[in-house]
């Protein structure tokens, strides 16, 4: 077939520019050729392939062609010079390659030295109505349809085009000198912007007489208001968009003079090809050259079409994007909605910013607009417990490492509130601070504040101190202005555990601190004893029990206690009362006595009360088994 038409009607078409390039440059051969779709800096641009015949070498399906069976077929050939016209005739023969027209030749290499032409069988005995049908395999852009006759040009004609592969077909063009009568159209309209995909009918492929031969070219945007503005005219881009076309014959074209009478005869032999018989003309129709001149349609998102696995002809798509015609935004790439390239943006598509916490996004249009048109990525299922439309902030249960970026795996830590002493599991955001409870304190709101004692309430876990003012509890027969310091002096400082020590309490265990209550002018504080070393008297038990405290020895912290803390309590005959049976008034009136109400264990200033240590375990036991061999008498 011929160059395809760089200008057709008015419509130049530019030509590559890369190929004027490559002529100027002796190195460009050697050289990786720059990507079309993206500038020297990188940034994407529009990029078209390049322009071609799309039907050369295409397989055009047709309803009539001559040859089955060999069939004889004559024709008027003007001659010119004043000289009458001649008449020849032809057999066509598809079992002979030197006399078959078979449907190849519409879309074949066409040269002037050697015209190869399809014809259809003859229309004296066949109906009018003849069907060229081509599908291009994929979605193009085309500017132009044309047809080289080596037949008369048919009176009427149309040009039928397919979007989607040949399911529905639209019509594109009519040709007849009866518009009305063949199409129902008028042969002269006029196309607005309102009826820009309005298929005419003309008639003036007839104006000029011709025998034989003759073009009929279709420009698909030649007086649209709009083609000058393609870019920005959807309803063109959708016009000129087309996978199949199909060309119906509806009539062939009558001579007005037949040459050589009907009583005519040459005398040649029936199978000499140009003898002139006795016999009217027959009429049929044949075309050596079927073109489609167009762009593989890839909406400005690739330079070329290439096949894929299949066979089938796709985009080599560019600007993260993908399908067939590159219509569409790649996984991932939803930041903005996918859109045409023009020549003043590329409009590639966007990945979406999730700083790497996720691998789906969706697309939003609301969220688009508001942004004013620049960001409408939403993230979906967030990992590495990030949320929010970005994965940019943690989710319920954890905060922000500050030490780390947003992008890291591991800059959100969970919160970790205390189950008991959190007022909820959401902590700040930023310091990680959890909600506590009144009297509850610590980032985790795991202890209570100062001023406050554990209970065994999961409802108020931390319960107020009573204030007591140590002067007012001080026995009468001291100073009025004595204080903690010299009251609690005896024994403050003292607070190491040995032998002689061991020796002089009535009782030794180790205790759990669980809650405490105030009853008058005591502290009840409920333990559990874990081990028992010593107990003088009344033997003692592991297990849940009372420790009695009077309010002015807690007040003064001698003893210091702390709730759900270990002690070692050593208490009893050096001042301390050891074990009985509930508050009451010791001797002297200081340290009060229990009295014979209430069981439990009592420790005041003289007691030794010692944060558990593990490393005592060994020296407890060993002071057992010498106070068994009577080594306690001589301590």
């Amino acid at each position: 077939m011929r160059e395809p038409w760089r200008c057709l009607l008015g419509l130049c078409l530019l030509a590559c520019s890369a190929s004027t390039h490559s002529a100027t440059n002796p190195f460009a051969g050697q050289q990786t050729p720059p990507d079309p779709c993206y500038d020297d800096t990188g940034a994407a641009r529009r990029c078209i392939p390049e322009f071609i015949n799309a039907a050369f070498g295409k397989e055009v399906m047709v309803s009539s062609v001559c040859g089955r069976p060999a069939s004889r077929s004559c024709s008027v050939v003007e001659r010119g010079d004043d000289r009458p016209s001649v008449r020849t005739c032809q057999i066509c023969d598809a079992a002979d390659p030197r006399r078959a027209h078979p449907a190849s030749y519409l879309t074949d290499l066409n040269s002037a030295h050697n015209l190869t032409c399809w014809q259809s069988e003859n229309l004296n005995t066949s109906p009018h109505n003849v069907t060229l049908t081509l599908s291009l395999g994929k979605k193009f852009e085309i500017t132009y349809v044309s047809l080289q006759f080596c037949s008369p040009r048919p009176e009427s004609l149309a040009i039928y085009k397919s979007m989607d592969y040949g399911k529905t077909w639209m019509p594109y063009q009519f040709y007849s000198s009866q518009c009305r009568r063949m199409y129902n159209r008028p042969n002269k309209a006029t196309i607005t912007k309102q009826n820009e995909q309005e298929a005419l009918c003309t008639d003036g492929h007839t104006d000029i007489y011709q025998l034989s031969g003759g073009l009929i070219a279709f420009s698909t945007l030649d007086g649209r208001p709009s083609g000058k503005d393609f870019d920005n005219s959807p309803v063109l881009q959708d016009w000129v968009t087309v996978t199949d076309i199909r060309v119906v014959f509806s009539r062939p074209q009558l001579p007005r003079e037949l040459g050589m009478g009907a009583g005519s005869n040459s005398g040649g032999r029936d199978d000499d090809p140009t003898a002139v018989t006795s016999t009217l003309p027959t009429y049929f129709y044949a075309v050596g050259d079927f073109q489609v001149g167009g762009r593989c349609k890839c909406n400005g998102h690739g330079s070329r079409c290439l096949k894929d696995k299949e066979g089938k002809l796709v985009c080599d798509c560019k600007h993260n994007t993908e399908g067939p015609e590159c219509d569409r935004c790649k996984p991932f790439h939803y930041d903005r909605p996918w859109q045409r390239a023009n020549a003043r943006e590329a409009n590639e598509c966007l990945p979406c910013n999730c700083n790497l916490h996720a691998r789906r996004c969706r697309f939003n249009m609301e969220l688009y607009k508001l942004s004013g048109r620049k960001s409408g990525g939403v993230c979906m299922n967030c990992r590495h417990n990030t949320a929010g439309r970005h994965c940019h902030y943690c989710k319920e249960g954890f905060y922000r490492d500050m030490a780390r970026p947003i992008t890291h795996r591991r800059a959100c830590k969970a919160c970790d509130c205390h189950p008991v002493g959190a007022a909820g599991k959401t902590c700040n955001q930023t310091t990680g601070q959890c909600p506590c409870k009144d009297g509850v304190t610590g980032i985790t709101c795991n202890r209570c504040a100062k001023g406050y004692q554990q209970s065994r309430s999961p409802v108020a876990p931390c319960i107020k101190i009573p204030v007591v003012n140590p002067t007012a509890v001080v026995s009468s027969t001291e100073e009025p202005a004595a204080d903690c310091e010299s009251y609690c002096k005896p024994v403050k400082g003292n607070l190491k555990i040995n032998m002689k020590k061991y020796c002089k309490k009535d009782y030794a265990v180790q205790v759990n601190v669980l809650d405490m209550e105030t009853i008058g002018d005591w502290a009840k504080f409920s333990v559990n004893v874990v081990s028992v070393y010593k107990s003088r008297g009344e033997p003692l038990k592991r297990g849940d029990n009372i420790l009695w405290v009077h309010m002015k020895d807690l007040a003064c912290k001698c003893p210091k206690i702390q709730m759900s803390k270990r002690f070692l309590v050593m208490g009893g005959s050096d001042g301390g009362t050891g074990t009985g049976t509930g508050p009451g008034v010791g001797p002297g009136g200081g340290a009060t006595s229990p009295g014979a109400e209430r069981l439990g264990l009592v420790a005041d200033k003289n007691s030794l009360v010692i944060q558990w240590r593990d490393v005592w375990t060994r020296r407890l036991r060993k002071f057992q088994r010498k106070e068994k061999k009577g080594k306690c008498g001589k301590a």
